[in-house]
């Protein structure tokens, strides 16, 4: 099984956990003299196997990633190099939307009222904010083919 599979399978097994979770505590309790909707213990033994599936496969993916050399490092250093980028574009692009004023209102009604300036150089933040976004496209493309070429591991 190629590792996008098994991501693809942690998936949908969250989803189902998820689920199943929500119909446990929907028929966890029921009135008197009525029969519960769904039988809340099976519910609950049916999460537990999928939990415990969900359980083997972030295990499997996670050596999988550890293991899998890419570009100098690991998938492992990859998925954390991504993940920063997502941060620092969303700090940047933040520090921009705000400098310039967006969703703040930006214009003087009467001359005495101040004048907002911005704090931040707009104009580079923009652009490091498209550099972030070239440089997150690029790994997010090296990763996605690495989940398609990497075998799973056991």
């Amino acid at each position: 099984m190629k590792l996008a599979e098994a991501l693809a399978l942690r998936a949908d097994a969250s989803r189902r956990a998820e689920q199943l979770r929500s119909r446990v505590i929907s028929s966890a309790r029921f009135q008197e003299g009525e029969t519960p909707a769904e039988d809340a213990a099976a519910l609950l033994a049916e999460a537990g196997a999928v939990l415990d599936e969900l359980e083997s496969l972030i295990r499997q993916i996670n050596r999988t990633n550890a293991a899998t050399v890419i570009e100098g490092g690991t998938l492992t250093d990859a998925l954390a190099r991504r993940d920063v980028l997502r941060l620092r574009h969303g700090m940047v692009t933040s520090a921009a939307d705000a400098a310039a004023g967006e969703g703040q209102r930006g214009f003087r009604q009467l001359r005495s009222e101040l004048k907002m300036i911005p704090a931040l150089p707009v104009a580079d933040l923009r652009r490091q904010a498209d550099e972030l976004a070239r440089q997150l496209r690029e790994i997010d493309t090296l990763i996605q083919r690495t989940n398609w070429e990497a075998d799973l591991l056991g």
